[in-house]
């Protein structure tokens, strides 16, 4: 079965455009659960611009399901705030301070000393760990060298192929890194510009994926759908 985990980022931005609490992150996460959702992920970044590191030990209070931290470890405040909330699964994403959103994977081979320096200090800690990555085959490995336990795949190249209509020569190179990362027996899961239209079938093409982590594209259908009925449906294109 391939989980869903539902990124709470964009509720945290819309309260922090007013003040105040509302909506609560906390809320949102619970809901999330109670909808259905097999866990929830957050993305702390330093200037705190939507989820906030107490947001993130509020959360991690409360949650019942899977809790999935993702960030850059480069940043030592980050770190700090893993170790000490202990999520099930931590994301480490190579994103540089003030980036609008994710937009590439780790270099894992120019960088596999670091990573697996960071990697260890997580996984001693009882925490797995996956790493963002793009769908190249020399990464995925380059991951399996680290230490890390799986990888997440940057989906937003098969996204917007998907949109122009070239879904077969956009889920191309996914299949051929997902492969590679299941022969390495890594575990893997996906993130970035999934929706309601495209995930069926990266889900039907890698039937392996452990999990995707869906956010922004999730928050907007619930404008619309509703909170509740938008995980459901999120669900079922998984099945």
């Amino acid at each position: 079965m391939t989980k869903l985990s539902v990124n709470i980022n964009k509720f945290a931005t819309l309260r922090n455009s007013r003040g105040g609490n509302n909506p609560d992150v906390v809320k949102a996460a619970t809901d999330a659960e109670r909808f259905g959702a097999d866990g929830v992920t957050v993305h702390p970044r330093p200037d705190e611009r939507h989820i906030r590191y107490q947001d993130v030990r509020d959360i991690r209070k409360i949650i019942t399901t899977e809790f999935n931290i993702e960030g850059n470890p480069k940043e030592q405040s980050f770190i700090d705030l893993v170790l000490e909330t202990k999520p099930h699964q931590v994301t480490l994403v190579p994103d540089a301070l003030g980036q609008l959103t994710s937009n590439h994977g780790w270099d894992t081979v120019g960088n596999r000393d670091y990573l697996e320096t960071v990697i260890r200090l997580f996984k001693d800690a009882g925490i797995r760990v996956s790493v963002f990555v793009d769908p190249v085959v020399a990464m995925v490995e380059g991951a399996m060298l680290t230490g890390a336990d799986r990888i997440e795949l940057y989906t937003e190249a098969y996204a917007h192929g998907f949109a122009a209509g070239n879904k077969e020569a956009a889920i191309a190179p996914y299949l051929t890194a997902a492969a590679r990362a299941k022969e390495l027996g890594l575990g893997l899961n996906a993130g970035h510009d999934l929706d309601l239209t495209n995930l069926q079938y990266l889900k039907q093409q890698i039937p392996w994926l452990d999990e995707v982590s869906i956010g922004h594209a999730l928050v907007c259908d619930a404008l619309y759908l509703g909170y509740e009925n938008t995980v459901q449906l999120y669900k079922r294109q998984l099945q």
